[in-house]
């Protein structure tokens, strides 16, 4: 570190600097005491000296401070700004830095938004069923809307019949199969056909997954699933498939002979 009897022109003290930067005089005296940006020289009375360089320094060390980087964490991440392909590649740096948290926040801004909508259609005040929502908005799932809908016992049977893992990859092929039945509506392939019974038989065969063979869980089901007026695309596709698997599915017990969901009334 130099040392000037006076303070030369392009070089200001720790009071100078802290005011150009917005900060306290406490917190340059703390980055310096733990190596994270140490002033440029020192005059012979002993006062720091900064220059408009460290200025930079400071800048990329507070916007690394504001995304919630640790001290450790930009110590490892400042770079070096000898030329300026070095300041170049450190704002390159810092724009990324800066872009991933913002998508962070736009996620975060959407799950809120989201979750705000959920709680406004919802009757009552369910802690529970709020954290459920916020858990598959994290989780990416399409279908968080649909937990509203559910009751304490369903959710918990969800919970314990199901990890992320699985509860995404049933989601997932439940919709595949609810598309692949909307194309048999639109194709007018009839109820009793090989290919549409074929259909039914892997739907009956998630319901039977999802409930993991419990038939008493059938009347809810069919309450959760029963719409009248549709609010949404998903509850219109629903619908749909609801009106075009009524009869197969009569037709599918029937040559099962049994109807479970009577055997349960």
């Amino acid at each position: 570190m130099a040392k000037y009897r006076a303070i030369p022109d392009g070089y200001m003290t720790v009071g100078e600097a802290a005011k150009k930067m917005g900060i306290t005089v406490r917190t340059l005296q703390y980055y310096d005491k733990e190596g994270l940006l140490s002033p440029s020289a020192e005059s012979a009375g002993g006062r720091r000296l900064y220059t408009d360089k460290d200025l930079i320094m400071l800048h990329q060390i507070a916007s690394l401070k504001s995304l919630g980087f640790s001290l450790n964490d930009i110590k490892q991440r400042l770079i070096s700004l000898e030329t300026p392909a070095d300041v170049a590649d450190a704002l390159t740096k810092q724009a990324d830095d800066i872009r991933r948290k913002i998508e962070q926040l736009t996620a975060s801004l959407t799950a809120v938004e989201r979750l705000k909508s959920e709680v406004l259609q919802m009757q009552t005040v369910n802690f529970k069923k709020y954290a459920d929502i916020i858990v598959n908005l994290q989780m990416n799932n399409g279908f968080y809307y649909l937990i509203k809908r559910f009751d304490d016992d369903t959710l918990d049977h969800i919970r314990k019949r199901f990890d992320k893992e699985s509860g995404l990859n049933f989601m997932d092929r439940f919709d595949r199969l609810s598309d692949e039945i909307v194309q048999l509506q639109k194709e007018h392939v009839p109820s009793e056909s090989e290919k549409c019974q074929q259909v039914v038989k892997e739907y009956w065969n998630l319901i039977m997954e999802f409930t993991n063979g419990d038939r008493n869980m059938l009347p809810k089901l069919m309450e959760i699933g029963n719409i009248d007026t549709a609010a949404n695309a998903w509850e219109e596709r629903q619908k749909t498939v609801n009106d075009y698997l009524e009869p197969a599915l009569q037709i599918y017990f029937s040559k099962l002979g049994a109807n479970p969901f009577e055997e349960v009334e």
